[in-house]
């Protein structure tokens, strides 16, 4: 990661910030609005205003390093290393395997404190 010296917002960014939002709310609204519109024209409508309304965020000081943070997750997800198939199989029929082990001790000592409580409850009855 980058160590990036925290800068002041500018005006200009403050308000498109605050536009970002107002354009999703008034997008939504005229979503429901125009409703006497073709459905499809309406849903295209809202994501155009969307993609706009992220297009201006991605303007602002945050927007640039929020794109700068998105970039440089790419380049770490490329040097990761994936298992193999084979990997990836053994490993799973493991963990099946061991859920199993793991029920079966769980059921078992169910089981064992069930009796021994029902043991308990009985020995007072007679």
């Amino acid at each position: 990661m980058n160590a990036q010296v925290e800068e002041a917002t500018s005006v200009s960014d403050i308000v498109k910030l605050l536009l970002s939002p107002v354009l999703i709310v008034l997008g939504v609204v005229g979503f429901y609005y125009f409703n006497d519109f073709q459905f499809l024209y309406r849903v295209v409508a809202l994501f155009v205003i969307v993609a706009v309304s992220i297009g201006i965020l991605f303007t602002t000081a945050k927007g640039h390093s929020v794109w700068g943070f998105i970039l440089e997750s790419k380049q770490e997800f490329k040097r990761i290393v994936w298992p193999t198939r084979d990997e990836a199989v053994r490993t799973t029929l493991l963990v099946f395997v061991m859920v199993t082990i793991v029920g079966f001790m769980l059921w078992f000592l169910d089981m064992l404190f069930f009796s021994a409580v029902q043991f308990l409850m009985n020995q007072g009855v007679g």
